[in-house]
């Protein structure tokens, strides 16, 4: 690894190494059933930074699940929190309770509430936002840090690309780190957004593949077997029920999803369903489809959720492995 790259890079992501305490400026990406004890734990002992992703827990099992991973890795790591969540104020009261650090709110516009118990407990606050007005908007609110992320990324997405968003964001939000995310797989991606004015990555899709991910072994394989085109956002059929796009592998169950929604269009317009009835339908489709992909290994007619960059993982390896490799492209990208 060349010194003077290594030197650069260490550089360019200082500010966002100093924010989260960690060796590299590399956040796990929190993937529901997959960054668990286990994932978080080798990330951040492998320098990175990983972030528990607590989506439907009970703030019960949230606690048991930081009291694990604390067991596993003495490094810092995160919680990742769903602000839709119907016990959002109960998992910060966790949160609080177990002194966690870093705190990020995901899946909609945190309220000011949410916002002040977790900086009113110490904790440094990231959130994500999807345009530069919103960026901005959080700063004033007192988030402490942005994280941007791009189409190209699994689960569900926003429809603007990586590219575009570091463009947009980067040169206007100065006053907090930004992370930047979605359909980044090797190391001189992250190097170019550094130089951007980034402070760091954020990565999830290239993790499902570590030794130390639960994940299934057929959820694993389709990952390797995968190439950029496969994994595809789900389309909305009609405007009168919206879907929020996830982008996920083809197989079977991302065709059954098309077919049901012109099912229930047609039923509704038959009169058969009514218009919350036909949404609901729509909506319930998914229900447990990423538990029994993750867990169970139904790669068929579950929901593998994979970004673009599912085309460059390439084998299962140790976590240390795959953020050592990122750091040596990124540190020769910078040397060159």
């Amino acid at each position: 690894m060349s010194e003077e790259g290594l030197a650069r890079l260490e550089a360019l992501w200082k500010r966002g190494t100093d924010f989260l305490g960690s060796k590299y400026a590399i956040l796990g990406g929190a993937m529901t059933w997959v960054s668990e004890r286990h994932l978080v734990s080798a990330i951040s002992n492998a320098g990175g930074f990983g972030v528990i992703a607590c989506g439907g827990m009970t703030p019960d099992l949230l606690a048991a699940e930081i009291d694990a991973t604390r067991a596993l890795t003495d490094k810092p790591f995160g919680v990742n929190l769903i602000t839709l969540h119907p016990a959002l104020d109960e998992l910060i009261d966790v949160c609080a309770d177990k002194k966690v650090s870093h705190m990020v709110l995901a899946g909609g516009l945190p309220s000011g509430n949410a916002i002040a118990k977790i900086k009113g407990f110490g904790a440094k606050l990231m959130c994500f936002a999807p345009t530069a007005a919103l960026a901005k908007k959080l700063v004033r609110s007192g988030v402490d840090a942005i994280i941007i992320e791009g189409m190209e990324a699994g689960g569900h997405i926003g429809p603007v690309s990586t590219s575009v968003l570091a463009q947009e964001i980067l040169p206007v939000i100065r006053d907090v780190p930004v992370f930047v995310a979605g359909g980044i797989g090797r190391g001189e991606a992250i190097a170019s957004y550094l130089e951007m004015g980034a402070s760091g990555a954020q990565l999830g899709t290239r993790f499902v593949v570590a030794e130390e991910c639960i994940a299934h072994e057929n959820f694993k394989k389709a990952f390797i077997r995968a190439s950029a085109r496969d994994a595809i956002a789900s389309v909305q059929i009609d405007s009168r029920f919206p879907v929020i796009p996830v982008r996920a592998l083809r197989n079977e169950g991302t065709e059954k999803f098309m077919e049901v929604q012109r099912e229930v269009v047609t039923r509704f317009q038959g009169g058969e369903l009514s218009q919350e009835e036909a949404q609901m339908q729509i909506e319930h489709f998914w229900g447990g489809a990423l538990r029994r992909a993750v867990v169970d290994g139904d790669v068929e007619t579950g929901s593998v959720m994979a970004g673009q960059s599912v085309g460059m993982v390439k084998s299962v390896e140790p976590t240390a492995t795959i953020i050592d490799e990122l750091v040596a492209q990124a540190s020769a990208y910078l040397a060159a």
